[in-house]
């Protein structure tokens, strides 16, 4: 089916710029974008449908390339232990922290896990995402690391949004390999990642290097097993301290290192080097009171392709808008409001492996696009919260308006 959709303006993020297009029109056929161009040389015949988007600004579809949006429980009282002054080291100790998610996460039913996921999911959507990242990390062992995948395969045949999912086994230690931590990364390589991934529940592979998760040798064994499996491989890098695992990130030519605040301006060079996107989280940052900035300079000067996401998760960053880290990473890390559109657009398609077929309004994309009742697109960093009135089309169909 052709469709065309008009009366708009259109920020395409062609090239990672606002590329806009005033008074534009998009020609849809199928779920893929046809042609877009100025509104006067739109082709008016050969259509099957039209629809007037009554002024709107036209971007792609939003895009958040890394959530753990999957869990059991929540961790709102650790939050009131931190406020009151508790340390996560302390609270952890007490059997908080990520151990307690893993708890809850492995005690609960499948349909309950989608059920509380299928909620934050719908808050997400309903402020625009069109595609988003779903990571595994709160099981760690093999089958309640499958559960979770499973979930997230599920909101992606039950929801209007296109999820990719990362095993991330290699988030923390289990309570029952306690100072085995080469035990339960053999675990990993050699059962959950070849069984999961045989399952096909797997687009990528991720783990997390920092002195108190895993080293760097060890995430490179993953790295490895990954390798081997023919999957691609994301990090969690950088975020409390400097063991340069964007480098090694780097070097196996990650799609994404993630968090980044102590990167060095090497790790710049090797992530520009292999194309590997930096993802900011400025919800965690937010959070966790943290001070020490990404060091956004270096990452301009060496054109490492930035991209923001939610980090959603119970324990540092309980966000429900993607939307709202615009503006944080405008306000906390200093991007320009082009700089985060890009980044939950194009950058954060690419930090998915999705950069030719999402992520910018171009022919031979998908056409997933939201029309937003604003003025000029920096309006889409500039509002704090609240529920700006947009249509959002996803595959060339309108699948929410509000």
């Amino acid at each position: 089916m052709k469709q065309l959709w008009h009366n708009c303006h259109a920020a395409t993020l062609k090239g990672g710029k606002y590329a806009v297009i005033e008074d534009a029109a998009i020609l849809t056929d199928g779920v893929h974008i046809a042609w877009i161009g100025p509104r006067t040389e739109a082709p008016i015949e050969g259509h099957d449908a039209s629809h007037d988007l009554d002024g709107a600004w036209v971007t792609p579809g939003l895009i958040d390339c890394h959530t753990h949006l999957v869990f059991g429980g929540d961790r709102s009282g650790e939050f009131e232990q931190r406020l009151e002054g508790v340390s996560y080291a302390e609270i952890a100790a007490q059997g908080g922290g990520i151990a307690s998610t893993v708890r809850a996460t492995r005690e609960a039913a499948e349909d309950e896990l989608l059920a509380s996921a299928r909620r934050r999911a719908r808050q997400l959507l309903n402020d625009g995402v069109t595609t988003l990242e779903v990571k595994s990390g709160y099981g760690l062992d093999l089958a309640s690391e499958g559960k979770m995948l499973r979930v997230a395969r599920r909101l992606g045949e039950e929801l209007p949004v296109t999820v990719r999912t990362t095993c991330l086994a290699a988030h923390a230690l289990p309570p029952e390999y306690a100072g085995r931590a080469d035990d339960y990364i053999d675990l990993v390589c050699a059962e959950i990642l070849p069984a999961l991934a045989g399952e096909g529940l797997v687009d990528a592979v991720d783990a997390f290097c920092e002195h108190l998760a895993f080293s760097p040798a060890q995430v490179e064994r993953v790295f490895q097993a990954a390798q081997r499996l023919g999957l691609p491989v994301k990090l969690h890098a950088e975020q409390l301290s400097s063991l340069h695992g964007s480098s090694l990130a780097a070097r196996y030519g990650a799609l994404s290192a993630d968090h980044l605040e102590f990167m060095t301006e090497e790790d710049a060079i090797a992530m520009a080097a292999a194309g590997t996107v930096a993802v900011l989280l400025p919800g965690a940052f937010f959070m966790l009171r943290e001070t020490q900035l990404p060091p956004i300079d270096a990452l301009r000067r060496h054109g490492v392709a930035m991209a923001v996401a939610s980090d959603l998760n119970p324990g540092t960053s309980p966000a429900l808008s993607l939307r709202l880290m615009l503006n944080m990473a405008c306000t906390a890390f200093r991007l320009t409001p082009e700089e985060a559109l890009a980044g939950v657009t194009l950058n954060a398609a690419r930090a998915l492996g999705l950069g030719d077929s999402h992520g910018s309004l171009e022919p031979g994309k998908v056409a997933d696009f939201v029309a937003w009742d604003i003025r000029r697109p920096a309006e889409l960093a500039y509002w704090l919260g609240g529920d700006l009135p947009k249509r959002v089309i996803r595959h060339a169909e309108e699948v929410f308006r509000g």
